[in-house]
């Protein structure tokens, strides 16, 4: 199996969160390359300890899993029998995980949020 690295994400500065919001973020376990890029491979072979964990304010958190789909595509999937509840990332399978840069979720409120990668670390 390969290598998981827990990347944690937090919400950047938009409107609204002039300071971005430590509270609001997302906890990814994924297989990533040396450079910090989603390792696709890996992760076709490590599917089941692909996930996400979702914290919000004055939320519980949310458990799912990470999917890749057609084209490419990212998701987060919270339930797998509904499609209604899955938020995409923009880009995820190009973006660099690492501190300090930025990647973009839509989320299940249907916009595009920032968010800033704050930790990546090998499990």
């Amino acid at each position: 199996m390969a290598a998981i690295s827990h990347i944690l994400l937090e919400l950047a500065r938009e409107p609204g969160h002039p300071q971005g919001d430590r509270n609001h973020g997302y906890h990814l376990y994924l297989p990533l390359t040396e450079d910090g890029v989603i390792d696709v491979a890996a992760y076709e072979r490590s599917r089941s300890s692909c996930r996400v964990r979702r914290f919000r304010p004055n939320e519980a958190e949310v458990h799912g899993r990470v999917l890749h789909g057609p084209g490419g595509r990212w998701f987060f999937d919270y339930d797998l029998d509904r499609d209604t509840d899955n938020e995409a990332g923009f880009r995820l399978g190009t973006e660099r995980f690492v501190p300090g840069e930025y990647v973009s979720v839509r989320e299940d409120d249907g916009k595009l949020h920032t968010f800033q990668v704050i930790l990546v670390r090998r499990e």
